[in-house]
C-alpha cells in the first residue's frame, strides 16, 4: 500500500491532548486541528483548542459509545479531528473509533498517558503497575485487584473517586494501604498529594482530573484472597448452596478459563464458579442462571464484594432461560442436572473446542453423567475431601459428600472417536454372543 493510498483511507484523526493543553500537542497534531472542518471532543478538551482552529466544534453527547456511529455519519465527507485525553488507545476513544471504522480509517497521534506521567512522578516502573479504570465503571471492580504489596493506579471518574477508593479499601480489609492523589498531570496546575493511608483518608474532593496511586497493604486478620481459583468459603455469602473451596479449584481447572471467554454458570447457587472465572482475567465474561430470586440477589452481592460487578445474573429456570444467552465458550452445570433436556441443551450450545463441566452429589444425576460420558467421552472423576476435626480429645477425619464430576471438550475429533469406539464395542458384544454391557463388567474395556 502506498503512502497516498493509506492517507486517503483515513476518515478520522485522533489527537491526544494532556493537561498541558495546546502547548503539549506536537506540530503534527496542531496541523490536523487547524485543518479540520469538524473537531469532536469533550467540553474540557474543546476548551483547550485556540481560535485559530476554525473547524466546527462538536461535544460528545452522553452516553458516548452509542452516539459514535450517528455522529460520524452526520459529518461524512468532512475532515474530522477527534480530541482525546492522553493516549487515545489506552482506555480512550480510539478503541470505539477503530471498532466502528476499522483501524485503517483511523489515524492516532498519541500524547503521554496519565499512567506514564504518574509512574514518572512516583518512580514506579510502568510494567510493575496494575491499572484499573473507574471511568464509567463500578468502583467495586477495584476489589479484584487488591493483593498485599501490589501497586495500583486508579483512573478516576471524577473528584469523588479518591474518597470512594479509600472507602472501598477500608471495607475490603485494606485500610493500611497508602494512597496518593495526582492531579492535572503534565499541566501547569499539576499537584502530587502526600501519601496517606485509606484508614486516615478524609480529603475533600479536589480536581476532577486525577489519578489515585495505591500501595496495597492488607490489614492484620483480614481474609486473604489469592490470585488463583479456590478462594476461602468464608469469602462468600451463602445458604449452603456453595461449591466448596477444593472442589471449586478443581472445577475451574477443568473449565480452563482464558482471556475474553464467556462462561455459562447454570444453577448458580452462590455464584462462586462464575465469580472466580471472572477473577482469572479482566476480559473474561460470565452469565449465571439461577431460578431462586433470593439466591440471584445473593450472587450479585458476592460478585460486587469480590470485584466482578460485571457478572450478569439471569433469574430463571434452565434450560428455558438459556435460549436468549450469547453462545458460551464453556459451561458449568452446578445444579438442575435432572431437568429434562438441560444437559443436551448445554452440549448443543457449545462450539467446537468448548468445554463443559458438571458436578453432582446425587445418584440420579450421577447416572446422567455416566451416560453422557459414554456418549461423548471426556473425564469422569470422583472428588472426595476430608477435613481434620476434633474427636473428643483427639483428631479425626470428617468426610464431605463426594462429588462426581464430568469434564469434556467438545471437538469433532472427540465426537467421532467416541462414536467409533461405541460402534466397535457393540460389534464385539454381538460377536461374542454376550448381552450388551457385560464386557465392561468383565473388565474387557478398561
Amino acid at each position: 500500500m502506498t503512502v497516498e493510498t493509506a492517507a486517503s483511507s483515513v476518515v478520522v484523526t485522533v489527537v491526544g491532548v494532556g493537561a498541558d493543553g495546546w502547548g503539549g500537542i506536537g506540530e503534527a497534531g496542531r496541523g490536523v486541528l487547524r485543518g479540520a472542518e469538524v473537531v469532536i471532543g469533550g467540553a474540557r478538551q474543546l476548551a483547550l483548542v485556540p481560535a485559530e482552529c476554525r473547524g466546527e466544534r462538536v461535544a460528545w453527547p452522553s452516553p458516548l459509545r452509542p452516539a459514535v456511529p450517528g455522529l460520524l455519519a452526520a459529518h461524512t465527507g468532512r475532515r474530522i479531528a477527534v480530541l482525546a485525553s492522553g493516549d487515545p488507545m489506552f482506555y480512550g476513544i480510539g478503541r470505539a473509533l477503530t471498532e466502528e471504522l476499522g483501524p485503517e480509517a483511523v489515524r492516532v497521534l498519541p500524547h503521554p498517558s496519565s499512567v506514564s506521567y504518574a509512574c514518572a512522578r512516583l518512580g514506579w516502573p510502568v510494567e510493575d503497575v496494575e491499572v484499573v479504570t473507574l471511568v464509567g465503571r463500578a468502583p467495586a471492580r477495584l476489589a479484584a485487584a487488591l493483593h498485599d504489596r501490589r501497586r495500583l493506579l486508579v483512573l478516576s471518574a471524577g473528584a469523588a473517586t479518591p474518597g470512594e477508593v479509600a472507602a472501598l479499601l477500608r471495607d475490603r480489609g485494606f485500610g493500611p494501604s497508602r494512597l496518593r492523589v495526582l492531579e492535572q498531570l503534565g499541566g501547569v496546575r499539576e499537584h502530587v498529594g502526600e501519601a496517606v493511608t485509606a484508614d486516615d483518608f478524609d480529603r475533600a474532593p479536589g480536581d476532577p482530573l486525577n489519578v489515585v496511586a495505591v500501595e496495597c497493604r492488607r490489614a492484620p486478620g483480614a481474609l486473604r484472597l489469592g490470585a488463583v481459583p479456590g478462594l476461602p468459603d468464608a469469602a462468600y455469602e451463602h445458604d449452603g448452596q456453595l461449591t466448596k473451596r477444593h472442589v471449586r479449584a478443581a472445577t475451574l481447572s477443568a473449565l480452563a478459563p482464558a482471556p475474553g471467554e464467556l462462561l455459562w454458570d447454570v444453577g448458580g447457587g452462590s455464584g462462586s464458579i462464575a465469580v472466580e472465572w471472572l477473577r482469572t482475567h479482566p476480559s473474561c465474561r460470565a452469565v449465571t442462571v439461577e431460578r431462586d430470586p433470593v439466591r440471584a440477589e445473593r450472587i450479585r452481592r458476592n460478585a460486587d464484594r469480590l470485584g466482578v460487578p460485571g457478572l450478569r445474573v439471569v433469574t430463571g429456570a434452565a434450560p428455558a432461560a438459556l435460549g436468549e444467552l450469547p453462545p458460551p465458550d464453556a459451561v458449568f452445570i452446578g445444579g438442575g442436572l435432572t431437568a429434562p433436556g438441560l444437559l443436551d441443551a448445554c452440549w448443543q450450545a457449545l462450539p467446537d473446542g468448548g468445554r463443559l463441566v458438571a458436578n453432582t452429589v446425587t445418584l440420579e444425576s450421577e447416572a446422567l453423567l455416566a451416560d453422557a460420558y459414554r456418549r461423548h467421552g471426556g473425564d469422569l472423576v470422583r472428588l472426595a475431601v476430608a477435613h481434620a476435626v476434633p474427636v473428643g480429645g483427639f483428631t479425626g477425619w470428617r468426610q464431605a459428600m463426594p462429588v462426581t464430576q464430568w469434564a469434556v471438550e467438545k471437538t469433532t475429533r472427540t465426537t467421532r472417536t467416541t462414536q467409533t469406539a461405541r460402534t466397535a464395542r457393540s460389534a464385539r458384544t454381538a460377536g461374542a454372543g454376550r448381552p450388551a454391557g457385560t464386557e465392561e463388567t468383565a473388565g474387557a474395556d478398561s
